[in-house]
């Protein structure tokens, strides 16, 4: 499986974009904040997998430009209801921009990206930045990539194999890469989580 996304977890999120929307925690996410802090006022920003909306309203809200964009239509239309703004759908691999973003915000979104296919799509990530320009990404920990109950595919990440899948795409400044805790959909159950904050030398 080389491809940037899975054709099965693609499929559940088609199937039950309602019930994942709703099932979202309120408020942003908890790395946002700390993420805006560190870009320029009415930045450009590249959301990859924005589900329901809640951190792409939060980005607006804050005056900055917001290209949201998810991979199934029926989550991006769900999107489209919150933002009251079109919502472009578009899976990872199309991304083709070169040098227009001031961030890309990925909370996880390529948690679901196949081993083998995630170094081409970080590479795209950062081409698409402008140089200086920040990347944010949450994955879920654990070390050997699989499914979950719902059949979904995750990569499993620890978090010296995000930094190693980083420096395999090439031409990143590591801000930081962090463990941390965190739930899921459906469940209450905390489990590791990694998040990391790169960006491109310029």
């Amino acid at each position: 499986m080389t491809g940037s996304q899975d054709q099965e977890t693609l499929q559940f999120y088609s199937q039950f974009a309602p019930t994942y929307v709703a099932s979202a925690p309120d408020g942003v996410s908890r790395y946002l904040p700390a993420f805006l802090e560190c870009l320029p006022a009415r930045a450009r920003i590249l959301e990859l997998g924005c589900g329901g909306g809640r951190d792409a309203r939060a980005m607006i809200a804050a005056g900055h430009e917001v290209d949201a964009t998810d991979g199934v239509p029926e989550i991006a239309r769900k999107a489209e209801e919150l933002l009251r703004a079109p919502v472009r759908v578009m899976l990872f691999e199309e991304l083709d921009a070169c040098g227009v973003y001031d961030g890309v915000w990925a909370n996880a979104s390529l948690l679901h990206v196949p081993r083998l296919g995630l170094p081409s799509i970080l590479s795209k990530i950062r081409n698409a930045l402008k140089p200086g320009g920040l990347h944010h990404a949450t994955y879920k920990g654990g070390g050997q990539e699989g499914r979950d109950r719902h059949g979904r595919y995750f990569n499993y990440l620890s978090s010296d194999e995000v930094i190693r899948m980083y420096e395999r795409s090439g031409g990143w400044e590591i801000v930081y890469a962090t463990d941390y805790l965190g739930g899921g959909y459906d469940s209450n159950v905390q489990g590791p989580w990694v998040a990391i904050m790169a960006r491109k030398p310029g």
